[in-house]
C-alpha cells in the first residue's frame, strides 16, 4: 500500500548543481555565494529591497521580536489560532503574549479582537499577524490599527510566501516579515527561514545579530548579545534551487484545493479552510472542517485515512489552550466558545503533498466521502 503524507519537499535538478557548487568551491560554512543569491532572490520575488537568510524561520521571527524592542514584560499581541513557532520568541526575550482570537473569513486574527485587546492593553510593543495555512490575513484592518496606535506590526508569513492580499505579497505590509523554508514549506532549504523589513538598516541587523554580533573590529570583540542564526551556504543553494520552481509549487497547490472542494461540494457537513476574498492563496495545506451534529467527527476521518496509510494533522491547537501559555490573556470578539477553538475541534488538514497523483487525490477522496455514507 503506498503511503500519502501530508507534505513533503519536491526536488528538482538546480538544487544539485547549486549544491555541487558549494562542494568544489568548499563553500561549506555558513554565508558564501550561494546565501547571497537566496537572499537577493527571495526579496526579488516578494518586492522587498533586502533579507537576511536565518537557520529557521523561528530565528527570524526571534529576530523580529528584539528589532521591534520587547523586552521583559512588554505585551505582544499574537493569534491563538497558530503554531508555537509565532508565540516562543516573544517568552525567548521575556515578553507577555496576548492572543487574539479568529475570525472567520480567514481563520486569521479577527480586527474587532485586535480592537478589544487595544482597548484594554493601549501600549503593547507590537503586534504580530499569522497567515495561517497559506490565507492571508485582513491586512487593511490590522495595519490601521498598528498605525492608529504606533505599534510595529510583524507578519508571520511563514506559510504563505507566495500569497498575495490585494496584490501585494504577505510578509511585505509589516514592520518586519518572516518566511519559513522547512522540509513540509512551499519551497524548502531542508531547514531555514528569510527576514525582511521595511527599513534595510534592520536587516542588516539582524544579520550582525545572526553573526554573534561581532563588531567590526581585527580582535574578537561584542557589545552586544549575539545568535548563531545565519542560513548555511549549503541549504541556501537548495533555496536557490527551490525558488526557481516557486509559482509551479503554488499551482500544484491551488488544484490540490479545488479538487477536494470539488469533490466534497455535494456533502453539506464539509466545508474548506475558507480564502481571503481580496487575495491569491499558495493554498499550503488543504483543510476542512465539518459541521457541529454532523455524526462524523474529524478524529474518524484521521483515523480512516490513517488506517490506509495517508497522513492527515489535526488544526493547530490553539495557544490559549497550551499548557505552557496557560496564564496569559486571551481576546474575543464576543463571549461563548471562541471561533479559534471551534475551528479546532472541527477542522483537520488533508494531504497536500504537490506529487500526489491524480489516482492518489482519488483514493483520498472516497475514503473520507465513505465516512459520511456510513
Amino acid at each position: 500500500m503506498k503511503k500519502i503524507l501530508l507534505a513533503t519537499p519536491t526536488m528538482h535538478t538546480e538544487e544539485q548543481q547549486y549544491i555541487q557548487k558549494a562542494f568544489e568551491t568548499n563553500w561549506i560554512a555558513p554565508l558564501g555565494p550561494n546565501v547571497d543569491e537566496f537572499e537577493e532572490k527571495v526579496a526579488a520575488y516578494v518586492g522587498a529591497s533586502s533579507s537576511a537568510a536565518l537557520s529557521s524561520g523561528t530565528a527570524a521571527l526571534h529576530l523580529s521580536i528584539i528589532l521591534a524592542g520587547v523586552k521583559e514584560n512588554d505585551i505582544v499581541f499574537v493569534p491563538s489560532l497558530t503554531f508555537a513557532a509565532s508565540v516562543n520568541p516573544i517568552r525567548y526575550e521575556k515578553g507577555v503574549p496576548v492572543f487574539i482570537d479568529s475570525e472567520r473569513d480567514t481563520w486569521n486574527m479577527d480586527a474587532s479582537a485586535l480592537r478589544k485587546a487595544f482597548e484594554k492593553y493601549p501600549h503593547p510593543k507590537a503586534v504580530m499577524a499569522v497567515h495561517l495555512y497559506g490565507t492571508s490575513a485582513n491586512m487593511d484592518e490590522i495595519c490601521a490599527l498598528c498605525k492608529e496606535h504606533n505599534v510595529p506590526l510583524i507578519e508571520d508569513a511563514a506559510e504563505s510566501l507566495g500569497t498575495t492580499y490585494k496584490g501585494k505579497m504577505t510578509g511585505t505590509f509589516g514592520d518586519y516579515g518572516i518566511y519559513s523554508f522547512n522540509g513540509n514549506k512551499i519551497i524548502t532549504t531542508s531547514g531555514g527561514g528569510i527576514l525582511i523589513a521595511q527599513q534595510d538598516e534592520d536587516v542588516d541587523k539582524a544579520r550582525f545579530l545572526s553573526r554573534q554580533a561581532r563588531d567590526p573590529a581585527r580582535h574578537y570583540q561584542h557589545s552586544a548579545i549575539g545568535y548563531n542564526y545565519r542560513m548555511s551556504n549549503i541549504v541556501a543553494g537548495i533555496g536557490c534551487g527551490q525558488i526557481l520552481h516557486i509559482e509551479e509549487h503554488i499551482r500544484k497547490k491551488q488544484e490540490i484545493y479545488r479538487t477536494y472542494k470539488e469533490a466534497f461540494s455535494d456533502i453539506e457537513e464539509i466545508e474548506m479552510n475558507p480564502l481571503n476574498r481580496d487575495g491569491i492563496d499558495n493554498n499550503w495545506l488543504s483543510c476542512m472542517t465539518i459541521s457541529q451534529g454532523s455524526s462524523v467527527t474529524p478524529t474518524q476521518v484521521m483515523d480512516a485515512l490513517d488506517a490506509e496509510g495517508i497522513e492527515t494533522r489535526p488544526i493547530w491547537k490553539p495557544m490559549h489552550l497550551q499548557p505552557v501559555f496557560k496564564e496569559y490573556d486571551f481576546i474575543q470578539r464576543e463571549d461563548g466558545m471562541s471561533v479559534s477553538e471551534d475551528i479546532f475541534n472541527r477542522g483537520l488538514c488533508l494531504p497536500s503533498d504537490i506529487k500526489n497523483t491524480k489516482e492518489d487525490m482519488e483514493r483520498i477522496v472516497e475514503i473520507v466521502r465513505k465516512q459520511f455514507r456510513q
